[in-house]
This record gives C-alpha cells, sequence and structure tokens, in this order.
C-alpha cells in the first residue's frame, strides 16, 4: 500500500493538513491534545484501510502544519474545522472517530451537524471536566507561561504513568521499550498546542446537551485511563439516548495503541454495521 500524501485545504478561513488514503466509505479521525494526525497511520489507519474503508487523517488547528491559530480559538472552531473537512472531501456523511478532545470534537460534532456524520465513535472521552483535569491543564499551561521545561526522561516517566496502563507498566521490558518510544517522539508544546490547552479552562458539563444527539454513537471507554478515568466515558454513553459503550481491559488513555486489535475490532464492527 502506497503512503497517503499530505495535502492542505482552506477550511474556516485557516490551513488544515490532512492525508487521505483507501477506498470506501469515509471515515475521518480526530488527535487529541498536541497531537499530530499520524499517530492514528500505526494501528487504526492499516486496519481501516483494510476493512474497506477510506480514512482521512488531519492535523487540528494547533498543530502544524496546520495553521497554529496562536491567539486562540475554541471548541466551536475545531468542530466547524472537523465539519469543512468532510464536506471538502465530498463524501460525506463520515463515520467520525476521535480520542480525548478528538472525542469531544466528535460528540459536539455529532450535536451540531448531525448531516455530516453517519456514525461517531468516542474514545476515551467525557462531558465534563473533574477538578483534578482542572488542575493538570493549569499545571500544563503554566510550565508553558513560566517557560519551564522538564528534564526528558522525567517528562517521558509523568507520561507513561499518566496515559498507560499499569498492566503495560508492570513489565520492564515493555516499560523501558515506551519509555524510549515517548523519548525519541516528546510532545513539545508550541504556541499552537498553547492554545489547545486554553480550550480546557471553565469547561462546563455538557452531558446534559448530549441527550439530543441521534446519529448511531460507540463510546468506549479504557479501563485504566487516569488521564480521563472510565466513570467519565460511562457518563457520555448514558446521556446520548441509544449510544452503545465498551470497555478495553488492560488499556490507559493510549489504549488505541496499547491494545489496537481490541480497539481496531469495535471501530470496524461498529461501522460495518452502520455501513448503509
Amino acid at each position: 500500500m502506497t503512503a497517503p500524501a499530505p495535502q492542505k485545504a482552506r477550511i474556516n478561513g485557516i490551513d488544515i493538513s490532512y492525508e487521505v488514503a483507501g477506498s470506501g466509505p469515509l471515515v475521518v479521525m480526530v488527535m487529541g491534545t498536541g497531537s499530530p494526525g499520524r499517530v492514528w497511520k500505526a494501528n487504526q489507519l492499516p486496519a481501516l484501510r483494510k476493512a474497506g474503508y477510506r480514512v482521512a487523517l488531519f492535523d487540528n488547528r494547533g498543530i502544524a502544519p496546520s495553521s497554529e491559530c496562536a491567539d486562540g480559538f475554541t471548541l466551536d472552531d475545531m468542530v466547524a474545522d472537523t465539519a469543512g473537512l468532510i464536506e471538502h472531501l465530498g463524501d460525506g456523511p463520515a463515520f467520525v472517530i476521535g480520542t480525548s478532545l478528538g472525542a469531544r470534537i466528535t460528540q459536539e460534532l455529532a450535536l451540531a451537524r448531525p448531516d455530516v456524520v453517519r456514525g461517531a465513535v468516542m474514545l476515551a472521552t467525557y462531558g465534563r471536566s473533574t477538578p483534578l483535569q482542572q488542575a493538570f491543564s493549569a499545571g500544563e499551561r503554566a510550565l508553558y507561561d513560566q517557560k519551564i521545561t522538564l528534564p526528558s526522561e522525567y517528562e517521558a516517566a509523568i507520561t507513561a504513568h499518566m496515559n498507560l496502563s499499569p498492566h503495560t507498566l508492570a513489565d520492564d521490558r515493555s516499560a523501558r521499550d515506551w519509555l524510549d518510544i515517548i523519548g525519541f517522539s516528546p510532545q513539545t508544546v508550541t504556541p499552537g498546542v498553547r492554545a489547545q490547552l486554553e480550550l480546557h479552562t471553565g469547561e462546563t458539563s455538557r452531558l446534559d446537551a448530549y441527550r439530543a444527539i441521534t446519529v448511531p454513537s460507540l463510546v468506549v471507554g479504557f479501563a485504566d485511563d487516569r488521564t480521563l478515568p472510565v466513570f467519565l466515558a460511562r457518563e457520555v454513553a448514558d446521556a446520548i439516548p441509544a449510544a452503545e459503550y465498551a470497555e478495553v481491559a488492560r488499556a490507559g488513555h493510549f489504549g488505541y495503541l496499547e491494545q489496537p486489535a481490541e480497539v481496531n475490532g469495535l471501530i470496524i464492527d461498529f461501522c460495518n454495521r452502520h455501513w448503509d
């Protein structure tokens, strides 16, 4: 399979960098805070393409080479970007799959623009912020604003602890491998990522609003998620009428990387059942 070629589109007055691979019903994948769309290439893109889907990956605003929009933006802007990309690609409605902030964008898109969403899959999602989440987000913003750089080994350890299952980290060889992977590809907080972090200030509960979502929906919780504990995903599933819920064991916030076969199976089964 040839690798998809990066492209750019002018959407909502900014540049969105995206890649498309495969043929069949359109699947658009939405990444979380600070992460580029290429993260999906490791596991989800090949599986979805093999299953007969046309897959679009993109970099959210705030992540170069998409426009960084460092002076700020809203969650609604990111929702509109995703809708605009689906319309630009011309094969909508699409299955939309998001994780973390990307899942929040996905459920807001399903609410605001059901005309462009064939089905929504939300991984490691949430409908409200907890005090602990708000404290972590405030700390991340403060580190950037005060120009504090953590030692790379310590940052890798914190990232692994917050995003991987204890089962993964209990194996010394696995833990070393993950620490190496995280250390080789650290998440750099650029001005655009700092603008994404600002989205987490003053968040209010959206659970009541999600009762109006009508598109087919699947919520997937990761049982060992420390960043967004699994009860938050269950709250979203309970709020969306007729939403399906699945929980992946031995998976932290990076569950789509830790347990890709199970996560891919859930996504593909959902899409296949709603492929009409």
